[in-house]
């Protein structure tokens, strides 16, 4: 007896076999591909000539197979029905056209030939006349698309098989033929209709008309498909930049661009909550702290001049400073609405805040100088690495540009500079680098993480680099 296990292991050879084929015959693809740099350099070009919008792509693949099978219809008419009727109609012409001449040579009764002239025409719709024998003319060019030419020649030469001569170019809806007989050469005038079948482009017609209406169909569904998708990436694109996400935004288009639209709402509105928790946290310890604070400096200011309270002050305002920065840092840009800014005013407000402390300070700018930001939050962003730049370096240049995409803003100075390995480090919070700055100088070390918090809520980022100057290259790169 065999057993279900033998059956299955057949099953699974039999199935399996055909599998590692297809994989194998894969494999001996991609290494044939990889084996002729021609090939691969082909498909690399129309790679990166093909459309890279959602749109174009998906146009492409409805348009792809609709051309392609239009195109195998049009052939597939154009070798069998097209052809087939030409050739029978071309058949027909010459058989009556062989008739004639048997008529004309076996019944000599009709001697002036009037009676086989008005048969010809009036029952076979053929204007035939018989001329002297002489030499019939020389052949003309034929046709570029000469299926009727090759046709009818074919057919004479082999219904008739005598001395012929056509014209299917002369007149455009008649088609002259010679044949050279004994005594006379007969010619014979036929309606085009008669020997090709001229209304195929009717056929081509209905065919070309109906797939460009099936196209338009095809271009309005698929921009409203599309046009969903586009929406959703406008508003993640303008929530990653630090924007309000358009107002009119809602889920829209097909099942699962909704589902998308609806779960990009609900993370914004988890981001926003959470921004929104730690703010208010931040927020209510900073105002307690105040008070605590408030309560130092009255009692610093009702002490006088009777103790040194001048070491107790300058912790106190320390004690300010950090807080300021530590609400700062929680508020982020929250709140404020993106306008339209001058960078060039903005450099010159940060160099004149760098010459005010005592330092050189050169500022320039290539491009457009209007960008669409938060302006308070982005003047801190800069003013942080001016701050930073002006603490450690005396002399500092600020150079920015701006091309289609990106607003890039380079910080540089000529100080100590920052370790390559610890470059990445400086920008968590309240990270201090002790070994490579100056120790005595306070901060809270929120300065580079507040920085970087805003740049990356307009959508770009910060870099530190060597400066030309010998110090540290701070760079800001943020979408336009």
């Amino acid at each position: 007896m065999v057993s279900l296990s033998s059956i299955s292991n057949g099953l699974n050879n039999r199935i399996s076999r055909p599998m590692r084929t297809g994989r194998h015959i894969m494999r001996r693809s991609l290494r044939y591909v990889r084996s002729r740099p021609g090939i691969r350099h082909t498909l690399e070009f129309l790679g990166r000539q093909m459309p890279k919008g959602l749109y174009a792509r998906s146009l492409l693949i409805i348009i792809t197979p609709v051309v392609i099978l239009q195109s195998v219809v049009a052939y597939v008419f154009m070798e069998r029905h097209w052809q087939t009727v030409t050739w029978r109609l071309s058949s027909m012409v010459t058989q009556e056209i062989a008739a004639i001449i048997d008529v004309y040579e076996n019944y000599p009764q009709d001697a002036d030939r009037a009676v086989l002239t008005r048969i010809a025409n009036d029952r076979l719709g053929l204007t035939i006349t018989f001329l002297p024998p002489d030499p019939l003319p020389p052949a003309t060019e034929k046709p570029f698309f000469s299926l009727l030419d090759r046709t009818l020649s074919q057919e004479i030469s082999r219904q008739i098989a005598r001395p012929f001569w056509i014209d299917t170019v002369g007149k455009s809806k008649l088609v002259e033929i010679r044949i050279r007989l004994d005594d006379a050469v007969l010619r014979v005038f036929a309606r085009r209709s008669q020997t090709y079948a001229s209304n195929s482009h009717i056929f081509i017609a209905w065919m070309v008309g109906t797939a460009l209406v099936l196209l338009a169909v095809a271009l309005i569904f698929m921009r409203n498909q599309v046009k969903p998708i586009q929406q959703l990436a406008d508003a993640a694109e303008a929530f990653g930049k630090g924007r309000d996400v358009p107002e009119d935004f809602k889920p829209a288009g097909a099942r699962e661009v909704r589902r998308a639209a609806a779960a990009f709402l609900v993370m914004r509105e988890r981001i926003e909550r959470q921004i929104e928790q730690r703010t208010t946290m931040l927020a209510g310890v900073s105002h307690d702290l105040r008070t605590v604070l408030t309560r130092f400096k009255l009692q610093l200011a009702l002490a006088g001049s009777e103790t040194d309270v001048s070491d107790l002050t300058r912790d106190v305002d320390e004690m300010q400073h950090m807080l300021e920065d530590y609400l700062a840092f929680a508020r982020g840009d929250s709140g404020e609405q993106s306008a339209n800014i001058d960078i060039n005013d903005l450099f010159e407000e940060l160099r004149a805040d760098a010459e005010r402390l005592g330092h050189h300070a050169e500022v320039s700018f290539r491009g457009h100088p209007h960008v669409v930001v938060k302006p308070n939050a982005f003047k801190r962003c800069l003013s942080n690495l001016v701050a930073n730049a002006t603490r450690f370096g005396n002399n500092i240049r600020i150079s920015g540009k701006r091309d289609a995409d990106w607003l890039t803003i380079m910080v540089d100075d000529d100080g100590p500079g920052i370790p390559e390995d610890q470059r990445e480090s400086v920008f968590r919070p309240f990270f201090r680098l002790d070994d490579a700055r100056n120790q005595d100088i306070g901060g809270t070390g929120l300065g580079l993480a507040i920085t970087l918090d805003i740049a990356r809520a307009h959508g770009g980022d910060v870099k530190l680099e060597d400066s030309p100057l010998g110090g540290l290259r701070a760079i800001v790169r943020v979408p336009v």
